[in-house]
């Protein structure tokens, strides 16, 4: 399938998921997320950026029920999210990758794949090859054990094992970290094949020129709260966002992703 600028997309009018106004923490008292607002649209892609601590994945994991929302409603179609548990998000058609411990290092591939299925009822193979076919250097070495992959093919077994639900959202938490440049952009390559399959997503990035390359819009956090949103392309060459969040000074000069 041939890559598609997000910026020549036509995307539903149909809301998937509304958060509004969310204060979440780990720890009683403590909030790190201070009033924070999201909307994702049925097939968009949307990037959410900033800097270390600004409570990017935070809101990821607020949204998944792994931290606490103290107040503010998470919306699922029609449906409240906040006081769910991870595993009835799951089955309402939500799935997340976490940055780090996201696969199980000592099965293989394929029971990898075969232990994200867990909620699915009869025949996976069908959903197994398809995810084959979009990664297929899992394909090659499906009986390898997880433990043993490079860190690149770590995460797109994580994305795979996600996929194994067919979600209608898919939760990507700084997918890129830690991965080289060249892993970074075919990691990138493949969201973007994900989402033009008909799977939303939420990419939590530390690249953020890359991630708002590749976004319908972005959400651009800032102590607790998106401090900027907009179309990716028009928060890539935002003299603002260039300045505070991309670390880019040439003000009023379009910025390459």
């Amino acid at each position: 399938m041939p890559i598609m600028n997000a910026s020549d997309r036509q995307i539903s009018e149909n809301l998937i998921l509304e958060a509004h106004d969310i204060v979440a923490g780990y720890v009683e008292g403590v909030d790190i997320l201070q009033g924070a607002s999201l909307s994702v649209y049925e097939g968009e892609l949307v990037a959410v950026i900033g800097s270390n601590g600004a409570g990017k994945s935070t809101f990821a994991k607020a949204i998944f029920g792994l931290v606490p929302v103290r107040s503010g409603e998470i919306l699922f179609g029609d449906r409240p999210l906040v006081g769910l548990k991870p595993e009835q998000i799951v089955r309402m058609g939500i799935s997340y990758v976490p940055q780090i411990a996201n696969v199980f290092p000592s099965l293989s591939i394929s029971d990898n794949l075969d232990m994200g299925a867990y909620t699915r009822d009869g025949n996976i193979k069908e959903i197994k090859d398809k995810i084959y076919e979009t990664f297929p250097v899992l394909a090659k070495r499906r009986n390898q054990r997880a433990g043993t992959l490079s860190g690149g093919e770590r995460q797109m077994l994580a994305m795979g094992r996600a996929l194994m639900l067919e979600p209608k959202l898919l939760i990507l938490d700084e997918p890129s970290a830690a991965l080289s440049p060249i892993l970074v952009q075919d990691i990138f390559n493949l969201i973007q094949t994900i989402n033009q399959s008909g799977t939303s997503i939420i990419l939590v990035e530390q690249n953020a020129r890359k991630a708002l390359a590749i976004a319908d819009r972005g959400y651009v956090m800032h102590l607790g709260k998106d401090e900027f949103t907009g179309k990716g392309h028009d928060l890539l060459n935002d003299p603002e966002v260039a300045e505070l969040y991309l670390g880019m000074g040439n003000f009023g000069k379009p910025i390459s992703p």
